[in-house]
């Protein structure tokens, strides 16, 4: 392994921190204590949504449980994680965001 160059396991690390998932007019935001567990919240609020199948695949490719690095990545460097869901065209704003002091409002 040439010098200066981390092996995989040291640079990918879980996101360490509490987040809020919130699915804005669907359910109040939910503090969860692991990314993991808030993913998979998000999943399952996501699919009692009337939503087509290309949304339905939209949101299981992008909060999927093999995207757990990069959505922690995107919540560390951007400090929330955001998408839309549209309910017939009623957008629904679908969003994973730090816990805590100073966390995204």
């Amino acid at each position: 392994m040439p010098l200066g160059v981390p092996d995989a396991p040291e640079t990918l690390s879980l996101y360490p921190f509490p987040v809020i998932l919130e699915v804005r007019g669907v359910a109040e935001p939910e503090h969860f204590g692991k990314l993991p567990e808030a993913m998979a919240a998000l999943l399952a609020a996501v699919e009692t949504l009337p939503l087509g199948p290309d949304q339905q695949a939209y949101f299981a490719e992008l909060f999927g449980p093999s995207e757990e690095q990069e959505i922690g990545r995107r919540l560390a460097t951007h400090g929330e994680v955001r998408a839309l869901a549209f309910v017939g065209l009623t957008p629904t704003v679908v969003r994973l965001y730090p816990a805590g002091p100073g966390a995204a409002q």
